[in-house]
């Protein structure tokens, strides 16, 4: 009898049914004198009840300030203590988070703070020479719904929390909350040429971040290492509701990710638990002096974001000594892990799959053509459902009938096949979009804004194989009739301050025409096979990856 790729995961621990402010609040009680966030640059740190002192005054603050329930707190800056305080915050006033991108330019702030009505927006005053607050004040104009903008480290920051603020005022707002109201939208490159706004519920998230730090068998005594970045679901909801779900410490290396200080924190403090996309491990097993940084105290941790090359994760067993290491799939349309290897699985498993079907979630394998369950083994569409699958795109309720199914299963658009054991392989993705160090890349979007350059007729962008980062940008180019001039680094330099840096293309080729169906659909297939011998990019595309 022929087995079919659909498996569910199992039932047996329960899902949290609170809400991310209730649950925070519980695991002070528990745990309030243990050590909660350190922030290693500057050697700032909290225990759990210090924490919440510092969260309860900023959301009192809020309130003070004008938020509602439901209303849209927008945040953008990077890995910081501020950033956590207000994720928390704005949990236990119902406010909905939305994560801006710190490598966003003017083209993209603008477009997320109108698209998602934003009425507040928390800022730093600007990352790797960004200026944040230049930003702002450009694009301020076309937003009609921001209210405030308070911007860290600033006066009116340092007034906004609130120390006296009414108790019984910030304890009944946090009770009226449901565990399924909307509290975090996270935006993803969009097929439309811009981003959608992935809306996540506290259920959605808190039980994925609990669900995922279980596998990885983290309890209160863990010391979580955390240098991907906050605005991701892999930050914030892996990395800061996964150690608060369980009492463990959070421990931010650096602002942005460094590997020699995300080494040092190790070492220094002590950690037991990494996470990170394989480019990141890829760096920090290749800083000098690597075997310098005592890491012994490393046991777990996840890898995702991206394919993982197995001999990367080899090493990081043998030379890193995460022994459970595990691999995570997701998307954050689903909260976002669906499958995760097990810290007890053979070396075989975590090294070439992505592991077997999370708690609480379904997943199957379907002809993308017919809609129908494959056998195991076959290729076909990964579709996932259960609690972690998000309420929709913000505002956009065709492009979330679009994702989701009228059964509730969300389409990933990742092809996958499914063993007899249920571990899954990610063999590719039906549609173009491509990943590059673990930023989900769509190349519409990068295409559509490279059509406003005077000078180009007809653009297409690709993804070509790259040993960094898994894969790089490369737009092919025809240019308008009389165009000169056109190269990557005029294109970059159009680019630079409007589009997010790991969208610029980094490879340009001009051409007279594209390789063509003889339905006239452009072949990227071809195109890529062709971007391979001229760039002389075999090496990394040889690269096997899980």
């Amino acid at each position: 009898m022929t087995t079919l790729s659909c498996t569910r995961g199992a039932t047996d621990l329960p899902l949290l049914e609170e809400t991310i402010g209730d649950n925070f609040d519980r695991t002070v009680a528990l745990h309030g004198d243990r050590d909660a966030l350190i922030e290693h640059a500057t050697g700032r740190r909290w225990t759990y009840t210090q924490l919440r002192a510092d969260v309860d005054a900023l959301a009192h603050g809020l309130i003070r300030l004008g938020v509602e329930t439901g209303d849209r707190v927008g945040i953008w800056a990077p890995n910081c203590p501020e950033w956590t305080l207000l994720q928390f915050a704005t949990a236990k006033v119902g406010a909905i988070l939305v994560c801006v991108n710190p490598a966003y330019r003017t083209h993209e702030l603008s477009y997320v703070l109108d698209q998602a009505g934003i009425r507040t927006l928390v800022a730093a005053s600007g990352f790797k020479g960004a200026d944040y607050a230049a930003m702002i004040d450009e694009v301020r104009s076309d937003c009609p719904d921001l209210h405030d903008v308070v911007v860290i480290g600033s006066p009116e920051w340092n007034a906004l929390p609130d120390r006296d603020g009414d108790p019984h005022v910030l304890a009944r707002r946090q009770a009226a909350l449901s565990p399924h109201d909307a509290i975090n939208i996270q935006y993803t490159s969009g097929t439309t040429g811009h981003p959608k706004g992935a809306t996540l519920t506290h259920h959605n998230i808190l039980n994925n971040a609990f669900l995922t730090a279980e596998v990885c068998e983290i309890t209160e005594a863990d010391r979580i290492c955390i240098p991907v970045p906050l605005f991701h679901t892999f930050g914030m909801v892996i990395g800061n509701l996964g150690a608060t779900t369980h009492g463990a410490c959070m421990i931010y290396p650096a602002t942005g990710f460094d590997p020699a200080a995300t080494l040092a924190a190790i070492a220094e403090h002590r950690c037991t638990v990494l996470y990170g996309v394989p480019t990141m491990f890829i760096a920090e097993l290749a800083v000098p002096g690597f075997e310098g940084f005592d890491l012994s105290s490393l046991r777990t941790g996840a890898m995702g974001g991206s394919p993982c090359p197995i001999e990367v994760m080899k090493q990081v067993v043998a030379r890193m000594g995460m022994t459970e290491v595990t691999i995570i799939y997701g998307m954050t349309e689903t909260s976002p892990v669906s499958t995760q290897t097990r810290v007890d699985d053979p070396i075989d498993r975590r090294v070439s799959t992505v592991g077997r079907v999370h708690p609480h979630v379904e997943i199957k394998i379907i002809d993308p053509e017919t809609g129908r369950t494959v056998p195991r083994g076959e290729p076909g569409e990964l579709c996932t459902r259960g609690y972690s699958v998000m309420l929709g795109y913000w505002d956009q309720p065709d492009k979330t009938a679009e994702a989701i199914d009228t059964a509730g299963w969300m389409h990933t658009g990742d092809l996958a096949t499914m063993d007899d054991d249920g571990y899954l392989n990610i063999t590719g993705r039906i549609k173009d979009m491509v990943i590059r160090g673990g930023e989900n890349v769509y190349p519409r979007e990068i295409e559509e804004f490279l059509h406003t350059h005077p000078d180009i007729h007809d653009v297409h962008v690709i993804g070509v194989p790259d040993e960094r980062y898994g894969e790089e940008i490369m737009a092919w180019i025809k240019p308008r009739p009389g165009a000169a001039g056109l190269s990557a680094e005029t294109i970059r330099s159009f680019a630079g301050g409007k589009l997010a840096h790991y969208k610029i293309p980094r490879y340009v080729h001009l051409v007279d025409d594209f390789p063509m169906t003889v339905s006239g659909k452009v072949r990227k297939v071809e195109m890529r096979a062709t971007a391979i011998e001229l760039l002389g990019l075999g090496t990394a595309a040889a690269v096997e990856h899980a």
